[in-house]
């Protein structure tokens, strides 16, 4: 068993509060075990554009797997939902251990101190702050009066820019605002059929090297197999698909008390006029199969039409 573990992570204060989370799990389960922090600043995170122009997704794990693979960390935290789904991991690297899912919902955040409001109470014309796709389609569709403003940033850097008057509200991850101490800011919960979740939603995934299995046996224990067994069949799917990071692609998967999994998915065009969904039940069926079977669903529908007429 490993007597130190070097943690990996962006330095995002909403990412390190999450690495103090494995630590503590960690700790708990393995009282002896050291861990360290090595705090990474990404292209993602340095970039303010659109991330089409980085490349995707992946502009957020390149840094992190580099130190992973160069030997610099032994373990990676990732929120699997920023993690890209239309390629593997790289090479020599496995996803070792799934934390328990936490809230895969939206939210509405106001300026702070404002009276709080819902989406439909917001008046016409309101900017919205969101870079992501799957919300700006999803809000085009509901609420089309409101006005999507691109904005970028971790969710501290957002939160000042509302409360300097850049926007009238934002929405984000209900996860992420707990993670940071900063629920209170809550405005309105949207319910998952009003705001479908992007794929790995609430999920924490911890990233190792294939070969090191001392690391690989002390993070099994944080292992939470409901939520494995979520997030592959997410991750299948949205791999069938071959979507890229201009494709509003949401979805979710459940795992009830009995042990029956389901997987919901959604493909929209970027305006929200067109959109294909499938759920589907795993019964026999393996989480990639699963996957597997839920793209097909939405790829019979015409999905990979819709996903291919989107320049990325």
């Amino acid at each position: 068993m490993a007597s130190t573990i070097r943690i990996v992570s962006r330095s995002s204060p909403m990412a390190l509060a999450q690495v103090e989370r494995v630590r503590g799990l960690l700790h708990r389960e393995h009282p002896g075990l050291v861990t360290q922090v090595v705090p990474v600043t990404t292209s993602g995170d340095r970039w303010q554009g659109a991330l089409s122009q980085l490349g995707g997704k992946g502009a957020f794990t390149k840094e992190v797997d580099a130190a992973l693979l160069s030997g610099e960390a032994d373990l990676a935290v990732h929120c699997l939902k920023d993690m890209p789904g239309d390629r593997p991991l790289p090479e020599g690297t496995t996803v070792a251990a799934y934390l328990e899912r936490d809230d895969i919902r939206d939210a509405v955040v106001l300026p702070e101190g404002h009276t709080p409001l819902t989406l439909d109470e917001l008046p016409h014309g309101a900017k919205v702050g969101t870079s992501s796709v799957r919300r700006v389609a999803q809000l085009a569709d509901s609420h089309p009066w409101l006005e999507c403003t691109p904005i970028r940033g971790n969710a501290n850097s957002r939160l000042a820019k509302l409360d300097a008057g850049e926007f009238d509200a934002l929405i984000l991850a209900v996860s992420g605002l707990h993670r940071i101490g900063l629920e209170e800011r809550i405005s309105q919960i949207l319910d998952v059929d009003a705001m479908c979740p992007p794929i790995g939603a609430g999920i924490l995934a911890l990233q190792c090297r294939v070969d090191d299995t001392d690391t690989i046996d002390a993070i099994g224990p944080l292992n939470h197999v409901p939520t494995w067994r979520e997030a592959h069949a997410e991750r299948m799917m949205l791999h069938a698909l071959q979507g890229h990071c201009n494709s509003p692609i949401a979805g979710y998967a459940a795992c009830a008390a009995d042990g029956s999994l389901s997987l919901r998915a959604k493909v929209f065009t970027p305006d929200g006029k067109k959109v294909v969904n499938a759920h589907e039940w795993a019964g026999a069926l393996t989480p990639d199969e699963l996957g597997m079977a839920t793209a097909l669903a939405l790829l019979r529908q015409g999905a990979r039409e819709l996903i291919d007429q989107i320049p990325h």
